[in-house]
């Protein structure tokens, strides 16, 4: 029989028992600063659930119109398919709820893939259930597939399929952003591990003491705590040190930062690649401040293609007529404050544009009886009478005895 060599197992090397500088990183401490145990979901990372919260967010709030196609332009309709879509698409949840699901479904949980299954009653759209991903698997066919949802069949025609980053192979399929930020994220949790375990760390002190070594008191470990506890240890927050001058030397030294372990720098370079990844403004993720133009930029070339392909895929799948379409009401996102947006429908209510009530909408403020016709320049002459004005003055002035050609002149 052959001998088996034993297996030993290490210990780890006691504080106490490794000198000079490298003594550090033989401990337990230096471990767990450098390396992080375990597996970290992408949505247990906060950067990229931050992001992608965000756009999920955004995308929710929007309101979604119901749009019919006309020769003059599209028109809004509202009835009731446009409510239930935008107000009451499930029993169970708000609008806003059930479309946070299907993005963060679309961004993170689904890989890429948001499934939601429209219920019908007697003809009519009912409740539309989003689906959990771990239901959800889909089963190519050529250039067709099949949706399985907990093992049942479904024809892709019958459901909402929502994609994001299609597969190069299987277009009907998505991505996601998972395997591109899988290893930004594996930086960003050991960075985090790094951190907690350096700042608990007990090789980080705030004063060194220098004392005289050749004293046979200093010389055990059992000596150098009595001192201590003797001389140094306190018994309320600020109370001073008595120490003898002729064997101590209290020298203040500078401890150890995360910006000496290029923690700090290499977060935020991560910090960049999971908001140009997840396309956010760096900002959104704690870089940098705030600024319009950049975010009406992740407006535009971030939320908009989303958005986009959630319209399409609800008008696809949910209308008839060719005529109607689904539309995210995109511009309330942008970056506009009260003045600015008071200043540009004033002006398009003297030019004939709006009316006025749609100027108090866009305030915030309820409409009001009489400003429902548009009207145009300075005297605010309806916009159908516009061309009587001359005729309007010259009859006021015959009327009340005024000179007619002095209302001439002043007229427009």
């Amino acid at each position: 029989m052959k001998n088996k060599k034993r297996k030993t197992k290490r210990k780890p090397m006691a504080r106490g028992d490794t000198q000079g500088s490298v003594g550090f990183f033989l401990t337990q401490d230096a471990y767990d600063i450098i390396c992080s145990q375990g597996y970290t979901r992408l949505d247990r990372n906060p950067e990229i659930m931050t992001g992608c919260r965000k756009i999920a967010e955004l995308i929710s709030s929007m309101t979604i119109y119901l749009m019919n196609n006309t020769d003059s332009g599209d028109e809004r309709i509202v009835n009731a398919l446009s409510r239930q879509v935008d107000i009451t698409p499930n029993s169970y949840m708000t609008r806003k709820t059930w479309m946070d699901a299907i993005v963060m479904n679309l961004l993170l949980y689904g890989h890429g893939n948001s499934v939601v299954v429209p219920l019908t009653q007697d003809g009519m759209l009912g409740d539309m259930v989003p689906i959990s991903p771990s239901q959800v698997s889909f089963l190519p066919d050529s250039y067709k597939y099949s949706i399985y949802i907990g093992g049942i069949k479904y024809d892709p025609e019958n459901v909402l399929h929502f994609v994001l980053n299609p597969d190069p192979d299987r277009p009907w399929k998505g991505m996601g952003i998972t395997t591109a930020i899988k290893d930004v994220a594996n930086n960003l949790k050991q960075a985090a591990a790094t951190e907690k375990a350096f700042m608990e760390s007990k090789w980080r002190p705030s004063v060194i003491v220098k004392v005289d070594g050749m004293i046979e008191e200093f010389s055990s470990p059992k000596g150098r705590h009595r001192l201590v506890e003797e001389y140094l240890a306190t018994h309320e927050t600020g109370e001073p040190w008595l120490i003898p001058a002729e064997q101590f030397a209290v020298e203040q030294v500078k401890p150890l930062t995360l910006e000496d372990l290029a923690i700090k720098d290499t977060v935020e370079l991560d910090k960049r690649t999971v908001a140009a990844i997840l396309g956010v403004p760096a900002f959104v993720l704690g870089i940098g401040s705030y600024d319009a133009q950049e975010w009406d930029n992740f407006i535009n070339s971030t939320i908009r293609p989303i958005a986009q392909g959630i319209e399409q895929e609800l008008t696809r799948k949910l209308l008839v007529s060719p005529q109607w379409y689904w539309k995210f009401n995109i511009a309330s996102l942008y970056s506009y404050d009260l003045k600015a947006t008071a200043e540009v429908y004033s002006g398009l209510y003297v030019r004939g544009i709006v009316d006025g009530n749609e100027v108090r909408d866009k305030l915030s403020m309820g409409p009001r009886k009489g400003l429902e016709g548009l009207v145009i320049l300075e005297n605010f002459v309806p916009l159908d009478k516009i061309g009587d004005q001359l005729k309007l003055k010259q009859e006021g002035g015959d009327k009340n005895g005024q000179d007619t050609d002095a209302d001439e002149k002043q007229s427009i």
